[in-house]
């Protein structure tokens, strides 16, 4: 799993105004970097679990996933800590196409602001998530004016749903993310390679070119996180690609960081919501 913030460059499909990407293969052969591009874009896994890591939010998935994100917020591949065969459908759409288009016409009211809540990253639930993966799958099958119809019905039915989370409710990561990315750049590829050790915070502070304190707070404001909450998140998401590469919770535990097992328990849990031997049970039930 890759914490460097990497730049995507994206092209509409020929004769359509957005990109459609179908993909269907096995989780294990993707790094899932972390990346962020101008584009918006949906998301749909249509079935199995995995890792949401969309600007500093991690969570579990199960059952697939649906999630919309805006321009320039970081987020991971959705394969991320998945098993096994992975299928999901991806829409990528540039901000001009929404601009000229849709957001300045009186009808489109509520997709307008559901554009502007993707900037702290929605995923939804229930029955929406279930039509709309149904209505991806039929996109697939359609011509481009086709096609672009149904994206703005997805959109409506996205707009007027109430089965949805913020994912980071607190900040406009995005902007925050495009302003500071060259300092957040080096912050990360620390992490990236040293989480496995003892963290040294002066180090990371002068690579960051700041005093230990003026660190502190600098990420807090842009993070909404903690420095030492926030490399014990990455240690984690490693520690559950560890786990279902069967190893033991111990081994799992020193080779991502942790000194102290009873520590590595407790802090598992406060991330996945559950322990590392009932993380690693349920993984090895779902391949059985």
């Amino acid at each position: 799993m890759s914490m460097k913030i990497e730049f995507e460059v994206i092209h509409p499909d020929e004769g359509s105004s957005f990109r459609l990407l179908h993909t269907n293969t096995r989780a294990e052969e993707f790094g899932w970097q972390y990346h962020y591009h101008p584009e918006y874009e949906i998301a749909c896994v249509l079935r199995g679990g995995g890792t949401r890591h969309v600007g500093n939010h991690f969570s579990s998935y199960e059952n697939g996933d649906l999630v919309f994100v805006g321009p320039n917020l970081p987020h991971a591949g959705f394969g991320l800590n998945a098993h096994g065969p992975h299928e999901e459908i991806v829409i990528q759409v540039k901000e001009e196409v929404f601009n000229q288009s849709i957001t300045i016409r009186p009808e489109m009211a509520a997709i307008k602001k559901l554009l502007d809540n993707t900037k702290h990253g929605i995923y939804f639930t229930g029955v929406t998530k279930e039509k709309v993966t149904k209505k991806l799958q039929k996109l697939l099958k359609l011509q481009p004016f086709e096609r672009f119809i149904e994206l703005i019905s997805i959109l409506q039915m996205m707009a007027t749903s109430t089965e949805y989370e913020l994912i980071n409710p607190a900040t406009d990561l995005s902007l925050l993310i495009k302003k500071n990315n060259a300092r957040l750049q080096k912050i990360f590829t620390y992490v990236e390679q040293h989480f496995n050790e003892e963290v040294n915070i002066q180090k990371v502070a002068s690579i960051a070119n700041l005093s230990v304190p003026s660190f502190c707070n600098y990420f807090k404001k842009i993070m909404s996180t903690t420095f030492t909450d926030f490399i014990n998140q990455y240690r984690i998401q490693r520690a559950c690609l560890l786990l279902q590469q069967e190893k033991s919770v111990s081994e799992t535990s020193f080779e991502c960081g942790f000194n102290n097992v009873a520590y590595f328990n407790k802090v598992f849990k406060t991330v996945t919501k559950k322990t590392p031997s009932e993380f690693k049970k349920e993984k090895n039930r779902a391949l059985a």
